[in-house]
């Protein structure tokens, strides 16, 4: 099965706030946009995905992931993360409809192709599933096979709002890249240790992160 994934991304100047011990005020977008281009690229190089779109309003974040080959899709709703995934999901099923869809974020810098491939094929065995992040409290990834709709639950305890609306929870091993979010500074220092992408690389070696080499 080929997905399409749908990545929602808020204005860079207002994501990332709770990595405000980390990273101030100037870096922070640097580092959302640098998030959301590994995201993108490693999800683009994954066998089972055919394209990703990405909801976004911020103009310089569509205009560098449409350059690694991302659909932008305006953020028309500006109701907020579930609003723009099911936003996204139905542009993407009007000129697609019968394509599998995956809700992915926009926020995991070590992301491994083989192993979104992995998720995207146990996945491929539900009407709906879902995959917890490291925390086992949040969501990375919400998918929805062709005819059903996404339903996303995202936002506080979503792994629980998920299995609540009916979506399976997939429980594999060895998907950490999958898993791993980045909210907090903690969040970032177990990415690098997992192994980034080549921006988010770039842009944290500014930082001077404890715990890692030269922190």
């Amino acid at each position: 099965m080929q997905w399409t994934l749908v990545v929602p991304l808020k204005p860079l100047a207002r994501a990332k706030s709770r990595l405000s011990d980390t990273a101030g005020d100037v870096v922070r977008p640097s580092l959302a946009l640098a998030f959301a281009q590994d995201t993108v690229a490693a999800a683009l190089a994954c066998a089972a995905v055919r394209n990703v779109a990405v909801v976004t309003d911020d103009a310089l974040a569509g205009r560098e992931l449409a350059a690694l080959g991302a659909r932008i899709v305006p953020d028309e709703p500006a109701g907020g993360l579930n609003s723009a995934l099911a936003h996204g999901a139905g542009i993407v099923r009007s000129y697609s409809p019968e394509c599998a869809v995956a809700a992915l974020n926009a926020d995991l810098p070590a992301l491994r192709p083989v192993e979104l491939a992995r998720v995207l094929e146990a996945a491929a065995e539900f009407p709906r599933a879902f995959l917890p992040d490291a925390a086992a409290i949040g969501t990375t990834l919400l998918t929805a096979s062709p005819d059903h709709e996404l339903l996303p639950a995202f936002g506080t305890d979503s792994r629980a709002r998920h299995r609540a609306s009916g979506a399976v929870e997939l429980r594999l091993d060895s998907v950490d890249s999958v898993r791993q979010d980045v909210d907090t500074g903690d969040d970032l220092r177990t990415a690098l240790a997992l192994g980034v992408g080549p921006r988010t690389a770039a842009v944290a070696a500014n930082l001077l992160i404890p715990g890692q080499p030269g922190g």
